[in-house]
Formats: C-alpha cells, structure tokens, sequence
C-alpha cells in the first residue's frame, strides 16, 4: 500500500492550487483519505477526508475554500485549493485507512493506517 502526494509549489495570495494523491496497492474507493497539513513548528492538523462512501469533510480553516474530490479511474483523490492565503503555507500529507469511523475521528491522525510523503506549498507574494 502507497500513497504519493504531489502538486505543491509557490502561488501568490488568492491564487489556486491541486494536490494529487495517487494510491497504488489499493483500490481508493473502499478506503477513506485525509488530507492532513503541518505548518512549520506546529502539529499535523486534519483538513479535509472523503469516506469510502463519498461523504466529505472539512475543518473550519479551508471550509468553502478546498474541495476534496475522487477519481476512481485514476485511484487519485485530489484537494483543490482556492483562495490560498499565507496561514496556509504547510507540507501537505494524505492518508488512508480501510476502517470504518465516525465523523468525530477523520481529522485526527491515528485515524489512519497509511501515510503518503509530504508535499510543500508556500503561499507568498
């Protein structure tokens, strides 16, 4: 089981960006994926999940700002980050787990079986 997250980069105040979670090993649609961020000196905080059944999350930081969608065919969820401001400026990491939870659980990190490596965005003018 491996997850590889990409798509960070540089992007100004206001501007938008993609991240990728490619899973292999796994078939995507039966397991939940977070979306976890660590901004510099501080923990890892939950953002985003979408459940095996499609239901989505999202913390109050990116609400109406990033939208967590699944491709099936490409075994890829995605986070679509609009409105980026400089607070969220972090490696961004996704995670998996094949195990059911109640919504109380999806933006904490033991949550989660399986991590992918982190990607850096940097949101600065």
């Amino acid at each position: 089981v491996q997850l590889q997250a990409s798509g960070g980069g540089l992007v100004q105040p206001g501007g938008s960006l993609t991240l990728s979670c490619v899973a292999s090993g796994f078939t995507l649609d039966t397991y939940a994926i977070g979306w976890f961020r660590r901004i510099s000196g501080k923990s890892r905080d939950g953002i985003s999940c979408m459940s095996s059944s499609g239901n989505t999350y999202y913390a109050d930081s990116v609400k109406g700002r990033f939208t967590i969608s699944r491709d099936n065919a490409k075994n890829t969820v995605y986070l679509q980050m609009n409105s980026l401001k400089p607070e969220d400026t972090a490696v961004y990491s996704c995670a998996a787990t094949p195990r059911r939870f109640n919504s109380g659980s999806v933006y904490y990190p033991n949550t989660y079986d399986y991590w992918g490596q982190g990607t850096l965005v940097t949101v600065s003018s």
